[in-house]
C-alpha cells in the first residue's frame, strides 16, 4: 500500500509527505493537516498486545510514517528514547479506582499528558533538522501544560529555537515555574497580556504571515501539528490492552478536553478499529464543545478563569479536524463553516450532522462546584488524589452515568484519562480536600528555582519583534564563536 499523504481540511494543500506536515504546522490556508486516510487495523491490531509502550508508538507512528522518510530502525530508536525519560515503568499505568480506571498520563518529565507527545516531537524534530541541515523556530501557545512539555522536550536541542506564549497570571505557579526555569538559551518563554486565545491567535497570525513563516522556519508544538495526534494515539491502544490482555472488551473514555486534541486522538483510534463504546467529551464551565455535542450550537464566548485553567479556553483548535468528518470530508463545506466562524463566532449545525456528532461523542460540564466535590469525595471515600481537569473527567462520566448505562455493560470499562499530575494545581487540591498535595522532588525543587521571562503586550508584532531580536542575538553569537574559532587556529590553540 502507497505512504499516507497529508492534505488540508480547507483543500488549499495536499499531497504532503509526512515531514512536510509535521514541519507545515497550521496550513497555508489557515487549515490544519489531516492524513488523507485513515489506517484500518481493525484485523491486526491484536497483534500488538504484548508490546512494551515505545514499541506500540513505533507500530502507529510506522503507519503514518513511511520508512521512505524514516527508516524503520531510526523511528524505533527516537520512540525508545522519548520514553526512557518517563517515571513509571509503564509509561502511562492505569489505576482502577472505584468502578473506573484513571489513566495515569502524568509520569513525564513535566507530569502532565502533553509530555507523552512533546517528548517525541522534539526528537523527531531534531532528527529531521540533523538530516536537512535547516533550523527551526518552534512557536506555541499554552494554557500551561503545554509549554512545560514543549520546552522539556525542545531545551537543547541542536538548531531549535522555542518560544512559549502563556497567558499573564492565567497559568499555575507550578505551571510557570516549570516554563521559566529553563534557561537553555534556546528557551524564550513569553507572559502575554491576554487570555490563551489571544496567545493561540497570535500563533495564528504569525503561521498566516507566510513569509515570515519562510523567513524563520516557525514550527508548531500545539495540537495543531498533526505528530501531537499521532503519538496521542498510541495510549488508547496501550491502556486496552492492559485492560483486556486477550483484546476480549470493550472500553470508553472521558477525556477532559479544552482545545480537542487529546479526544480527537480516541476518535482516531476507534476509525482505526479500537473497541470503543462511547468517548466522552468533558468541560469545564469553558463549555464551547459541550453546547455544540448538546445544541449543535458552536458560539465563541468571553473566556472564564477557573481553578482547571488548562481548559479555560474559547476557541479549540482541534475541533475543525473532527468538522471535516462530519462534514463528509467536504473541505467546502468546512471552509465556509470556519469563515462564518471567524466573522460572526458562531458556527450552527442540525439535522443528521447534529445527530452524528452526538452519536460519536457524548459530553457534560463541569462547574467548579463540581470539580471541588469530585476531587474532595474521591479523596475521602477511595484515597486517590486528582487534579482540577481530571476531576472534570470523572465528574462527565459520574453526570452520564444513567443516561449511557455504562456501568452495566458486560466486558467493558470505563476510563479516565487523567491529565495532569495534582501537585501541578496543588493550592486548588488541597482547598477541595483539605489536604496538602505531596509534590513529587522535581516539582518541589521548582519551587524556588531562578526564572527568565519576558512580558509581551496581546500583539502578534510584538511577539514578531521578539523573535526578530532572538534571531539576531543568536546569529551574532555564532559569528563570535566563528572568530574566537578562528582566532584560536591562528595561534595554534
Amino acid at each position: 500500500m502507497s505512504p499516507i499523504t497529508y492534505s488540508s481540511t480547507r483543500g488549499g494543500a495536499s499531497g504532503m509527505t509526512f515531514e512536510q506536515a509535521v514541519f507545515e504546522g497550521l496550513a497555508p490556508d489557515g487549515g490544519l493537516m489531516i492524513p488523507d486516510r485513515v489506517p484500518d487495523v481493525s484485523a491486526t491490531y491484536k497483534s500488538w498486545s504484548k508490546l512494551k509502550f515505545d514499541q506500540l508508538a513505533f507500530e502507529v507512528a510506522s503507519l503514518y510514517c513511511s520508512t521512505d522518510e524514516v527508516p524503520a530502525a531510526d523511528l524505533r530508536e527516537i520512540m525508545q528514547r522519548s520514553y526512557k525519560t518517563f517515571y513509571h515503568l509503564d509509561v502511562v499505568p492505569s489505576v482502577k479506582v472505584n468502578d473506573v480506571y484513571i489513566m495515569e498520563l502524568f509520569h513525564g518529565p513535566t507530569f502532565a499528558f502533553k509530555d507523552v507527545a512533546l517528548q517525541a516531537l522534539g526528537n523527531l524534530y531534531e532528527y529531521f533538522l540533523k538530516r536537512n541541515g535547516k533550523r527551526l523556530t518552534v512557536l506555541g501557545a499554552t494554557s500551561g501544560d503545554t509549554g512545560g512539555a514543549a520546552i522539556y522536550g525542545m531545551r537543547g536541542k541542536e538548531n531549535v529555537d522555542c518560544f512559549i506564549l502563556f497567558p499573564e497570571n492565567r497559568v499555575s505557579h507550578i505551571q510557570q515555574q516549570q516554563m521559566t526555569s529553563v534557561l537553555d538559551d534556546n528557551v524564550h518563554c513569553c507572559a502575554v497580556k491576554g487570555t490563551f486565545d489571544d496567545c493561540q491567535d497570535i500563533v495564528k497570525a504569525l503561521f498566516g504571515d507566510l513569509a515570515f513563516k519562510k523567513d524563520f522556519g516557525l514550527g508548531a508544538v500545539n495540537s495543531i501539528n498533526w505528530a501531537r495526534i499521532m503519538f496521542q494515539i498510541t495510549y488508547y491502544f496501550y491502556t486496552y490492552f492492559k485492560l483486556f490482555p486477550n483484546c476480549d472488551g470493550e472500553m470508553s473514555f472521558s477525556v477532559p478536553t479544552g482545545n480537542f486534541g487529546d479526544i480527537l486522538a480516541g476518535y482516531y483510534a476507534k476509525r482505526m478499529g479500537l473497541p470503543v463504546k462511547h468517548l466522552i467529551v468533558a468541560t469545564n464551565s469553558n463549555d464551547i464543545l459541550n453546547r455544540f455535542f448538546t445544541t449543535g450550537k458552536y458560539d465563541k464566548y468571553p473566556v472564564k478563569q477557573t481553578i482547571s485553567p488548562s481548559m479555560d479556553i474559547g476557541i479549540s483548535s482541534n475541533f475543525e479536524r473532527y468538522l471535516f468528518y462530519l462534514f463528509g470530508s467536504s473541505s467546502a463545506k468546512l471552509s465556509q463553516a470556519m469563515n462564518g466562524f471567524k466573522t460572526t463566532g458562531k458556527l450552527h449545525v442540525d439535522g443528521e450532522d447534529l445527530r452524528q456528532a452526538q452519536k460519536d461523542f457524548a459530553s457534560a460540564a463541569a462547574s467548579e462546584q463540581h470539580q471541588r466535590d469530585t476531587m474532595r469525595l474521591w479523596e475521602k471515600n477511595f484515597n486517590y488524589t486528582m487534579c482540577p481537569h481530571t476531576a472534570c473527567g470523572v465528574s462527565a462520566a459520574e453526570q452520564l452515568r444513567d443516561k449511557l448505562k455504562w456501568h452495566t455493560l458486560r466486558n467493558h470499562a470505563m476510563v479516565v484519562l487523567g491529565t495532569a499530575h495534582p501537585g501541578k494545581f496543588g493550592d486548588a487540591v488541597a482547598e477541595a480536600t483539605g489536604k496538602p498535595v505531596i509534590l513529587p522532588p522535581p516539582l518541589s525543587r521548582l519551587q524556588s528555582a531562578p526564572t527568565r521571562f519576558q512580558v509581551l503586550q496581546n500583539s502578534a508584532d510584538e511577539v514578531r519583534q521578539a523573535i526578530e531580536r532572538a534571531a539576531k542575538s543568536q546569529k551574532a553569537g555564532l559569528s563570535c564563536a566563528t572568530c574566537v574559532s578562528g582566532v584560536r587556529r591562528i595561534l595554534g590553540f
